[in-house]
């Protein structure tokens, strides 16, 4: 078997986004035809708060291939190789990627369908961007792992350890292999999560307008949230949910369990899609 045909087709760019160059990465799934349809969805996937396109590795195209689809990485603005802002981040920095940056960045690529995948503070995004009926396209399902409504005293608590360990520890040389520039990307989400203000930070508010699927991952052993996350988006959100709680897990589920989290997205976000795409009468 010619092993180079079960390997996704990659490309690296970056996309100007309201003036903004993001750092992003397109994988098409193994076999697919040479040129996008833009009937196609797409999963979009959204970092934590220290992420980027390389910190993903390779779980993108990994979901990819095992669902089918094509894949849209990106780093957000002070991430991975994308530019650095002019500001630090202001407590509504995660409401500003779901409401500005995110809806430009899918009408730039020309994507109608697509489905969020978040982690952290991505899944906060994802969250926000979901239930905010303004917005079209909407995601068709969204799927969080280690999602954030709420500020939680374990979150903050951690979160200063961290800022801890980067001035004690060679935490930051080992983020540079992920960051154009470790120290600001650290600087930007832990100075913001430790400002006080962001205690009042929430967006249960926005929950009641997410309509479509979710699937909401948390592991037992999550060093920055509880379950109680995840109950809250259960009984906010007005769309089908589902809910993973998954042992011997920390704060990434991706990494700490990923057969485990494959096959739980690839399981969800099949049905939706097929359903959408049989509704709107698409022919392939």
């Amino acid at each position: 078997m010619n092993q180079s045909l079960a390997l996704p087709q990659t490309e690296c760019f970056f996309q100007s986004v309201n003036g903004v160059n993001l750092e992003c990465v397109w994988h098409r799934p193994p076999g697919a035809e040479a040129v996008w349809d833009p009937h196609d969805p797409v999963l979009v996937f959204l970092h934590e708060g220290l992420g980027s396109v390389a910190l993903w590795r390779d779980f993108p195209a990994q979901v990819g291939s095992d669902t089918g689809l094509d894949v849209l990485v990106y780093s957000r603005m002070g991430y991975g190789q994308s530019d650095q802002p002019e500001a630090p981040f202001q407590p509504d920095y995660m409401h500003r990627e779901a409401q500005q940056m995110l809806p430009a960045l899918i009408n730039a690529m020309g994507i109608r369908r697509y489905v969020l995948i978040g982690h952290s503070d991505g899944a906060s995004i994802a969250l926000i961007t979901a239930g905010n009926k303004s917005e079209e396209p909407a995601p068709e399902a969204v799927v969080v792992m280690a999602p954030h409504v709420f500020v939680e005293d374990i979150s903050v608590a951690s979160i200063a350890e961290a800022k801890r360990l980067s001035e004690t520890t060679d935490m930051l040389v080992r983020l540079g292999k992920y960051h154009a520039d470790a120290k600001a990307s650290f600087k930007l989400w832990n100075g913001a999560w430790l400002r006080p203000e962001f205690r009042d930070w929430n967006i249960e508010s926005h929950l009641p307008g997410i309509t479509c699927p979710v699937l909401a991952l948390q592991g037992v052993d999550d060093e920055y949230g509880t379950m109680k996350q995840i109950d809250a988006i259960e009984s906010g959100v007005n769309g089908e949910f589902k809910r993973a709680e998954l042992q011997d897990c920390g704060h990434s589920p991706h990494r700490d369990q990923t057969e485990q989290v494959r096959d739980l997205i690839t399981g969800f976000v099949t049905k939706p899609l097929q359903g959408a795409t049989a509704k709107a009468g698409y022919a392939r």
